[in-house]
């Protein structure tokens, strides 16, 4: 059963409860401990395919997206989560939310288990980012349709733009290394799932 609200909406009042904004604080609270732990953190946490198939280190499937290449990469990720949080965070309950962190993480690990053999290591957060974002729209698009639209069109448009050319322009400069945009595309992807079978929860609750 999938935890959503009753009638969801437009964040609007909610953005000012700290309760609301639990999850993300959590997540850039554990994301900044790797961090301050240095490169030997990051080595140890990231995504790594070889350590997790051969050596068993299965952590590295949740860790892996909250280690970052650097502060700048956390910032950056940070501030796109607040982005991303401001936008679709009324669209489902504190649990739903949870929930959709955690298999989206795991469709992303799925992708790269099982699609992206040549991937050998992976940080940060973007490949969430994409996921939340994508969920939250989809939940939330019978309350905010014209919104969830212009938002979902523009993703839509960068994914893209993305599988076609590559990452946006500057994005790996301003990060500090690779953009893997196969992890926004498993986000999105395994996201939009997410929001469907919310939205069809809703509909069967209601």
């Amino acid at each position: 059963m999938f935890p959503v609200k009753d009638a969801p909406g437009h964040a609007g009042a909610m953005l000012w409860r700290p309760r609301t904004w639990l999850i993300p604080a959590a997540i850039l609270a554990c994301s900044a401990l790797i961090e301050l732990g240095g490169q030997a953190a990051r080595e140890a946490l990231r995504y790594e395919r070889a350590a997790i198939l051969a050596d068993g280190e299965l952590w590295r499937l949740l860790t892996g997206h909250l280690a970052h290449l650097g502060w700048t990469h956390l910032l950056l990720n940070g501030a796109g989560l607040g982005l991303v949080w401001c936008l679709v965070a009324g669209s489902l309950s504190l649990a739903g939310w949870a929930l959709v962190v955690l298999l989206t993480i795991a469709g992303i690990d799925a992708g790269f288990l099982l699609l992206r053999p040549d991937l050998a290591w992976y940080v940060g957060l973007s490949g969430l980012l994409h996921g939340l974002l994508a969920a939250g729209l989809v939940a939330g698009f019978r309350a905010r349709p014209l919104e969830c639209v212009v938002i979902g069109l523009g993703l839509v448009c960068k994914l893209t733009y993305e599988q076609l050319v590559g990452p946006l322009p500057g994005s790996a400069e301003t990060a500090g290394g690779a953009v893997i945009v196969a992890a926004h595309v498993y986000g999105a992807s395994t996201g939009t799932m997410l929001g469907i079978a919310a939205s069809i929860r809703r509909w069967r609750k209601s």
